[in-house]
C-alpha cells in the first residue's frame, strides 16, 4: 500500500535507507538535502519503505503545487528493485488531489512517461578508466582549451563557499534566483561539507580568485553542482582546468561524473566536448486546474 508520510512524520533512517540502496539512488532525494532546498515536502511510500517518492511543494497563491527544488535535477521514485510501468503509475495515482499542480523531474530510471512528459538531457562521463583513456575521448577542441589553461600558471586551491558566492553576484545576474535560494545553496553546502561530501575549488591569478565550483561527492557520483567565473576565468579556460582535475583524480574508480544537464546548446556541447555521454530524463506535469 503506498501512503503520503509528511516531512515531521517521516521515519529518516528508513527513508534514507531506501534511497540510499535503490536502484535510482540521487544524492537529492536525502532527507537532509530536501531539508536544505525545499519550503515543504512529504512523501509517497510503499509498505515499510521499500520505494519512495519525495515531493517537493510550495504554496503559489494559496494552493498547494508541487514544484522541482533548486539545485535538485532529478527526484522521482526510488526504489529497492526495478519498478515497473505499473507500479510508477501506482506512485503517481497516489499523489494526493491536494496538490493542484504537479512540475517534477524525474529521475532517468523513470522512463515510463516518455510519451506524457518533457524529455530533458543530461552528461555524464564514468571514471572507470585510467585518465589516459579518459582524455583521450575530449574532443580537439578541448584537448586545446585544456593545454592553454594549464600554461596560465594559476593557482588550485580549496576555496571558501562565501568567496564563490561574492565571485558569482559581482559577475553573474540570475534572474531565476531569489535570495532565499542563495541561502538554500550556502545551507546545503555546509550540511554536505559537515558529512564531507562536497569540494569547493578554486584557480587563483597572483592571488585573485577567477574562477571556481562546487562538486558533491557522494555514493560513487560526482556532480556539478554551482560554478562562478571571473570574466578572467573563461578566457583562462578555468571550468576546463577545474573539471579536468575532478576527472584526473577520481579516473580508475566506480565513480561517475555528473555535469547536470544541459538543455541550453552551448552549454551542452562544452560538456559533451569532455567525451561526456547523454543521459535522459524526464519532466512530469499534471495539472487539476
Amino acid at each position: 500500500m503506498i501512503r503520503y508520510v509528511n516531512r515531521a512524520q517521516l521515519d529518516d533512517e528508513k527513508y534514507n535507507n531506501c534511497i540510499r540502496n535503490s536502484v535510482q539512488s540521487r544524492v537529492y532525494a536525502y532527507s537532509w538535502y530536501l531539508d536544505c532546498v525545499c519550503e515543504q515536502w512529504g512523501v509517497l511510500v510503499l509498505d515499510d519503505y521499500t520505494a519512495v517518492m519525495p515531493l517537493p511543494w510550495k504554496r503559489k497563491f494559496g494552493l498547494a503545487v508541487i514544484s522541482q527544488p533548486f539545485f535538485t535535477q532529478q527526484l522521482g521514485v526510488f526504489s529497492f528493485s526495478d519498478l515497473s510501468e505499473d507500479d510508477f503509475s501506482s506512485f503517481v495515482k497516489a499523489i494526493p488531489k491536494r496538490f493542484v499542480k504537479v512540475s517534477l523531474q524525474l529521475n532517468s530510471l523513470n522512463d515510463f512517461c516518455q510519451k506524457k512528459c518533457v524529455a530533458k538531457t543530461n552528461y555524464i562521463i564514468s571514471l572507470n578508466k585510467p585518465y589516459v583513456n579518459l582524455y583521450k575521448e575530449y574532443n580537439k577542441g578541448r584537448k586545446h582549451a585544456l593545454n592553454k589553461g594549464l600554461k596560465q600558471n594559476l593557482v588550485l586551491e580549496p576555496i571558501q563557499f562565501d568567496e564563490l558566492i561574492q565571485l558569482a553576484k559581482t559577475h553573474y545576474q540570475y534572474p531565476e534566483l531569489k535570495e532565499k535560494d542563495f541561502e538554500n545553496l550556502a545551507k546545503l553546502v555546509a550540511t554536505l561539507a559537515k558529512k564531507s561530501k562536497v569540494s569547493i575549488l578554486g584557480l587563483y591569478e597572483q592571488e585573485q580568485l577567477i574562477g571556481g565550483s562546487v562538486f558533491v561527492i557522494h555514493d560513487h557520483r560526482i556532480t556539478y553542482l554551482f560554478s562562478a567565473m571571473h570574466p578572467k576565468g573563461k578566457q583562462q579556460q578555468v571550468p576546463t582546468l577545474l573539471i579536468d582535475n575532478l576527472i584526473k583524480n577520481h579516473s580508475e574508480t566506480a565513480f561517475i561524473f555528473d555535469f547536470e544537464g544541459s538543455m541550453i546548446p552551448t552549454i551542452a556541447s562544452f560538456f559533451k566536448s569532455f567525451g561526456a555521454q547523454k543521459e535522459t530524463y524526464f519532466l512530469f506535469k499534471k495539472s487539476l486546474l
